[in-house]
């Protein structure tokens, strides 16, 4: 796949930026959105759309006038945030709002940038949502990190009803973990590079249409439970 349009929310670093940096390498046109363009992503070649926060509908709505009639072929829902709290943290009112805003980011966030575009989206376009396998229950077997597991398991459920929803309108919707990457999210922990990570969500992107869709998919192709 080539010489496509993608917008990318949260491309202004870590995983974001290294699939805006991918994308254009091979010849794709990427609008990139994020609340701050910061220094490297200006030099990246994308159409940058910032002031854009996934949980604010009026942003949303601005960054789909900028886009004005043009068609999208893939959008990658990037942005997110993680905080930890653990069981006793709940008693503070200030990790109960930590984990409303991850809530927000994460899991309502995509799911208002993918309606906001939708009009954008025309039949045999695709819809990736960047996940993570923290959101799984089925592979949850060291507990804490409530807030970002759970805004992630409501994302993996929005994820599989938009297959469904927008399957219906030939639109591929997929929900991807990119493996454990070291980026600023992470504390520069993990296993995998940003630039790693990006090509094998590539990969799996490029692989995504209708008959595959809504399935909770490893960055390496290997299918996570829910």
């Amino acid at each position: 796949m080539s010489g496509h349009t993608i917008a990318i929310t949260g491309a202004n670093r870590g995983i974001g930026l290294e699939l805006t940096r991918l994308f254009i390498a091979r010849g794709d046109h990427v609008i990139a959105l994020c609340r701050r363009a910061g220094d490297a992503l200006p030099a990246s070649g994308a159409e940058i759309i910032d002031g854009v926060d996934v949980t604010s509908a009026d942003d949303l709505r601005a960054a789909a006038e900028r886009i004005g009639d043009r068609h999208i072929d893939t959008l990658v829902n990037v942005a997110g945030v993680l905080t930890s709290e653990d069981f006793d943290s709940l008693g503070d009112p200030e990790a109960v709002k930590r984990i409303l805003r991850q809530y927000e980011v994460n899991a309502l966030g995509p799911l208002l940038a993918t309606h906001a575009f939708a009009g954008h989206l025309p039949a045999g376009s695709k819809v990736a949502l960047i996940t993570s396998r923290m959101g799984s229950i089925g592979d949850n077997d060291s507990g804490g990190q409530y807030g970002y597991r759970m805004s992630k398991a409501a994302l993996n459920a929005a994820g599989k009803s938009l297959s469904i929803d927008l399957g219906a309108r030939r639109i591929a919707v997929g929900i991807f973990h990119p493996g454990f990457v070291r980026t600023e999210m992470t504390g520069h922990n993990g296993q995998l590079e940003p630039s790693e990570s990006a090509a094998l969500l590539a990969e799996r992107i490029d692989e995504l249409q209708l008959e595959n869709a809504g399935r909770f998919l490893h960055a390496n192709g290997e299918i996570l439970p829910w």
